[in-house]
């Protein structure tokens, strides 16, 4: 059971991942060594706080250069599809189905709702450097804050 402090530091190596995206095509993270990559983790497609996010973040598209987005979830490459193609999101969905990646950024942890306990995706995002190293944390981000966090750390 991942918790919090096992969330990568800032200036750490971010952990690695071969996972598949909505295309069900294999993405490595260390293939994009050489630009900045936003690594996001949010709880379930379609759902309001996610559509948010990734609305916002589709939304600053043209505001952050060539760094890369890309969404973890542990939904099933087919529903990525649905919710890029009916929100065209434009960036890189990728399916996290044994929440093995949100484990090793301490983000897939205990939590409560309507007093029942379950273990889930905790909303964090995480911008990695061109050299593959955290450059910002943000656990726990809101959905709304996920894009002006990220413009921000970019003009700095």
């Amino acid at each position: 059971m991942a918790t919090n402090e096992t969330t990568p530091a800032e200036g750490k190596r971010a952990p690695a991942f071969t996972l598949l995206d909505q295309n069900e095509n294999k993405v490595r993270l260390s293939s994009l060594t050489g630009r900045k990559v936003l690594v996001y983790f949010y709880p379930r497609a379609d759902t309001p706080g996610c559509t948010t996010q990734a609305c916002g973040l589709r939304d600053v598209a043209d505001q952050i250069a060539d760094t890369v987005v890309i969404g973890i979830s542990p939904d099933t490459p087919a529903k990525l599809k649905k919710f890029d193609d009916k929100y065209g999101l434009g960036f890189t969905l990728v399916s996290d189905p044994e929440h093995e990646i949100a484990e090793k950024y301490g983000v897939w942890v205990l939590k409560k709702n309507y007093g029942k306990e379950y273990m889930g995706v905790q909303r964090s995002a995480f911008l990695v450097d061109e050299d593959g190293k955290i450059e910002r944390a943000w656990p726990k981000i809101s959905p709304k804050n996920t894009p002006t966090e990220l413009l921000a750390a970019l003009e700095s």
